[in-house]
């Protein structure tokens, strides 16, 4: 690093740039991909990225291989695998509370080695709530430790989470930038964090095992949802959904002639119209702009007395059983589910007008559990956030084509759609394959695991529109967008800039350990603002910087940086943590009494495996 270092224009913008992002990630007045796309535009129109270059993260390898796993993850889920891993867990547990928690949460971790942390949770929140389900154990006393052990087993690989996906296309660019006399940085092979993640997995196993039931009893989620079997009692007790379903005829003297379903639903009063038949068409979910008429018949679902009294009140006429629509309110046909919002949906900031889920996909909104607290007026004018838990009615066909879009993970149990378990051994044996090839270094990590995801094509386990749908493209835009940022803070010299400012705060002298001890919180800090990809960008050239300076290892302060990136138990800007607080019901201060221990854990070993590793 250069002596006595000037900040310039350029630095001046790009760290301009950080700023902006770091703001907007936290206010979230613009989303988080868009964001990044506001940035590589920034960065092309100001020149500090040649065009050349500017879009060469949509290719890049990391990206690459997000894609892949992606794809084979979807492929093992639409065969069931994991519903026939919920079996063999309960079968080998045998209904034991604590080597259930055990088994599920070392699975989790070790499946999270090889597939986006996310994308493993989305997998088992459906698996857990089964066996929650099954055995009467509280989600919250579950979802917690499967959670933490997946973030603890992203570290097990290079493809484990999105940091370590990222590192190697950052040193590679990094090189462009070194001072002369500094060794070429090597990409890491696909197993070099492997005893990093092997010793931060097994200690998540024993400190959960040994300390899990006192800690989990403490926070909010631990007594909630005793044995969340997704039945009408369930469903009565948390969202105050209950009654039973009734027909009622729309006469000619009802004043809710010629209004539509939503004028209908804003009534004072009104029972949950589930479904309408007007003519010789009958439909769940009817669309809000949808018009009532004389004969129409309204499937709603109440008490008898409050539907009694609402029929009385708008001239509608009662039958005493299902005529038409027994079929449509079949429990193998259609029912209430529970689904999560996960941080990469589209449907974050929209309000269900705008998405309109019943004219797209034949869904009702019922309720909305947003921080422990039960929404259910005026929610079709509320903006979605990540996390939020959405209870919907729907045909369970429907909900299964919706839920292929990723906007949304389906937590309860339900008759699926088109699953092809006839092809599981194709895709246990292709997802096997891929990442062995993807071991022996004869073909690049991202070419091997697109190979195994054209594999689960060609065998038939996708078709071409599934594979497009299981891919996160917010997630794709958001790393593709900002690792140009990450490549102008390296070649501007704000990243050296800035590591020769802390240098200079600190104490002659200091030992490389603390240094690295100063970079993996800065890390860890900046993550919970701007997200673990985010905060890789931005710390990876500023902890090579500081290595180089400090004559330290580069390729040991830049694997920290990409670690630390991930260690974030304590928001729910951890997609992970995002994912489960809805449905286990954890507040911010629960994530923050089990996290804190975990967040200091995860830093001293990182620290400590790390320096012997290099």
């Amino acid at each position: 690093m250069d002596a006595g270092l000037t900040l310039t224009s350029d630095m001046v913008i790009v760290l301009g740039l950080v700023v902006f992002t770091m703001a907007m990630f936290a206010v979230e007045r613009i989303r988080a991909d868009a964001t990044a796309l506001v940035v590589m535009v920034a960065l092309g129109l100001t020149g500090l990225v040649p065009a050349s270059q500017l879009f060469d993260g949509f290719s890049g390898n990391a990206v690459m291989a997000m894609i892949a796993t992606m794809v084979l993850g979807a492929g093992l889920d639409r065969t069931g695998a994991l519903n026939r891993l919920a079996v063999w867990l309960l079968r080998v547990s045998k209904g034991m509370e604590e080597r259930l928690i055990l088994l599920t949460s070392a699975v989790a971790g070790l499946i999270s080695g090889f597939m986006q942390n996310a994308s493993v949770m989305a997998l088992f929140l459906p698996v857990t709530a089964r066996v929650s389900g099954r055995t009467g154990i509280g989600l919250g006393r579950l979802l917690l430790p499967i959670g933490s052990a997946i973030v603890m087993g992203g570290g097990l690989t290079m493809v484990g989470n999105s940091p370590l996906m990222l590192l190697n296309d950052l040193l590679v660019a990094a090189n462009r930038n070194l001072p002369p006399g500094v060794a070429t940085l090597e990409p890491l092979p696909m197993f070099a964090p492997l005893p990093v993640g092997l010793l931060l997995l097994l200690i998540c196993l024993a400190w959960y095992q040994r300390f899990g039931g006192r800690l989990l009893a403490r926070i909010g989620g631990g007594d909630k949802g005793v044995a969340p079997s997704r039945t009408a009692s369930y469903f009565a007790k948390a969202y105050g959904i209950d009654g039973d379903v009734f027909e009622l005829t729309v006469t000619a003297e009802s004043p809710l002639v010629g209004m539509s379903v939503g004028e209908a639903e804003a009534q004072r009063d009104a029972p949950l119209l589930l479904a309408l038949l007007t003519g010789n068409e009958s439909r769940v979910s009817p669309p809000a702009d949808q018009m009532i008429w004389v004969g129409s018949v309204l499937g709603v679902m109440g008490r008898r007395e409050a539907i009694q009294d609402y029929a009385q009140k708008n001239l509608l006429r009662m039958s005493a059983r299902l005529r038409h629509f027994a079929d449509l309110f079949n429990p193998s046909r259609s029912g209430i589910s529970e689904a999560v919002i996960p941080p990469t949906s589209s449907f974050i900031g929209k309000t269900q007008h705008d998405l309109r889920l019943r004219k797209r996909f034949g869904i009702s909104l019922l309720a909305v559990n947003r921080d422990n607290q039960v929404l259910r007026e005026n929610i079709r004018r509320m903006p979605l956030k990540a996390g939020d838990m959405l209870v919907f009615h729907s045909i369970w066909t429907d909900l299964a084509h919706a839920g292929e879009s990723r906007d949304f993970v389906v937590v309860t149990d339900y008759p699926k759609g088109e699953h092809r378990p006839h092809k599981l051994w194709w895709a246990i044996g292709v997802f096997v394959a891929a990442m062995a090839l993807a071991l022996t270094t004869l073909v690049p990590v991202p070419i091997a695991l697109m190979a195994g995801a054209a594999a689960m094509m060609v065998a038939g386990v996708l078709n071409m529109d599934e594979a497009y749908a299981a891919i996160s493209w917010k997630t794709v835009f958001l790393m593709a967008c900002l690792i140009p940022l990450g490549w102008a803070m390296d070649s501007t010299g704000a990243a050296a800039w800035l590591a020769q400012g802390m240098l200079e705060r600190l104490p002659a002298g200091v030992p490389v350990w603390v240094l690295q001890l100063v970079i993996a919180s800065l890390a860890t800090a900046f993550a919970l603002v701007i997200g673990n990809v985010g905060a890789t960008v931005v710390m990876v050239p500023m902890g090579i910087n500081v290595a180089v300076a400090a004559g330290g290892s580069p390729l040991a302060f830049a694997l920290i940086v990409a670690l630390s990136a991930s260690n974030n138990f304590l928001s729910v800007t951890n997609p992970v943590l995002a994912m489960i607080s809805g449905p286990a019901g954890y507040t911010g201060r629960d994530l923050w009494r089990t996290g804190a221990p975990l967040t200091l854990i995860y830093l001293v070993i990182t620290l400590l495996v790390v320096n012997v590793i290099f």
